[in-house]
């Protein structure tokens, strides 16, 4: 990998850890108990960083990814599956809701959320089965859903999302600490707002069901039609006085990224933190970018594309991304690009994601189109050598693409400029 890709994706992962973002956002210390909770991939670093920086007393439960554990002292880190619930997760839900139990009004209850935690967190309401959790998980996670509409489903297909959890925390007070890794930066949204009141209704979730074709059994919909299993809703007397602060964002990376781009010398077109869409579109539109004029620049962006599964392959929306990027670029001379997920992992593969350089495609011994086809960029870029592993990252805000331009000029594949 190019020296300078892989530098400005070393400062976007250092300037969005935990230990560096965390300590500036903690609240005074209450006159009664801290209890810490939370979930998610970059929750057991968070805790970490936690309880580096905090003198008094802490108990309490995180829940992370396997393998995303982190070492800790007072609070006790579980470990479940991501992106499909298990039944450790299941149990570690139990033990967190069990960890929040006789708390007064003098106590505090700090939440460290971050992405992952909707699966991490996993209590079906009542007649609902893990198991349907885990096909409806396993549908939405293929569909063109967007992470906002899978979170809107989960939040009110739970017994712990959507605010639940800060009802079990009544009378303590709530402070929540969120590393975002969703298109917007919305609280509530991250890890499906275990700790947040629900702006929507269970009715946008039936809807969004409808919308991505999500076929699911009875029991689904009778619970969320159900009005006794409904999310607090905004102003509920029961969550006030809580507050809810995000500690790093898409855009806290990217501008660690364009620091070292424009150290180098290199113009950069920052394309925000926000970014949507198919993966694929997503690169076509950027591979446009790159054939506008001559000279050097760094296009970047972040957010979180979606891929909507046809074929059979492996592959996240990262490598999906840079080989539609490959293919529209058609071994343009000067562009090299970088896409990887700032968790470590793309999808549900070993890898955080790849990077191409102009010989790509001219190395790859088969036919790209059809790996795209089927969904199977990770076949490509393990065949080239060319996948990014960092392993565990614990951290988490999404996306990082980098498209690196040096070249006097050169022209993509005819094609037309879609919406993202």
């Amino acid at each position: 990998m190019m020296p300078l890709l892989d530098a400005m994706m070393q400062a976007a992962l250092a300037a969005v850890d935990p230990m560096r973002v965390l300590p500036a956002h903690l609240p005074p210390p209450p006159r009664g108990r801290t209890v810490v909770v939370g979930a998610g991939k970059a929750s057991a670093r968070m805790a970490q960083a936690l309880e580096a920086h905090w003198a008094g007393p802490l108990s309490g439960v995180v829940v992370t990814r396997y393998g995303y554990g982190a070492p800790c002292t007072r609070i006790e880190i579980v470990e479940a599956a991501h992106p499909v619930p298990d039944a450790a997760g299941a149990a570690a839900a139990q033990r967190v809701l069990a960890a929040l139990q006789g708390l007064t009004a003098d106590d505090l209850v700090i939440c460290l959320m971050s992405g992952g935690g909707s699966a991490l967190l996993a209590m079906p309401p009542p007649g609902v089965s893990l198991d349907d959790k885990r096909a409806l998980t396993r549908a939405l996670l293929m569909s063109s859903a967007p992470i906002g509409a899978i979170n809107t489903v989960r939040r009110h297909l739970s017994g712990i999302k959507g605010g639940r959890l800060a009802l079990a925390c009544h009378p303590a007070r709530v402070h929540t600490l969120v590393l975002s890794d969703v298109p917007g930066d919305d609280p509530a949204v991250v890890a499906s707002g275990p700790t947040l009141p629900d702006a929507s209704t269970a009715d946008d979730a039936l809807a969004l069901l409808a919308r991505y074709q999500i076929a699911v059994p009875p029991a689904v919909v009778a619970a969320l039609r159900d009005p006794a299993l409904a999310a607090p809703r905004p102003g509920d007397a029961r969550l006030a006085g809580h507050a809810a602060a995000i500690i790093a964002t898409a855009d806290t990376a990217l501008a660690a990224a364009e620091a070292v781009a424009r150290a180098a010398g290199y113009p950069v077109m920052n394309l925000g933190g926000a970014l949507e869409g198919e993966a694929r579109e997503v690169a076509r539109v950027h591979a446009a970018l790159a054939a506008q004029g001559a000279g050097r620049l760094v296009i970047l962006s972040g957010g979180e594309t979606t891929v909507t599964v046809r074929g059979s392959g492996r592959g996240g929306r990262n490598t999906e991304y840079l080989l539609a990027l490959a293919l529209a670029l058609d071994g343009a001379p000067g562009v090299h690009a970088l896409a990887i997920d700032t968790d470590g992992i793309d999808g549900s593969e070993d890898n955080a994601g790849a990077w191409i350089g102009p010989d790509s495609l001219a190395r790859f011994d088969g036919d790209a189109q059809a790996a795209l086809d089927n969904n199977d960029a990770y076949a490509v870029f393990a065949a080239l050598g060319d996948l990014v592993v960092t392993g565990p990252t614990r951290t988490n805000v999404n996306d990082l693409r980098v498209v690196l331009v040096e070249r006097a000029g050169l022209k993509t594949r005819p094609t037309t400029r879609p919406t993202v």
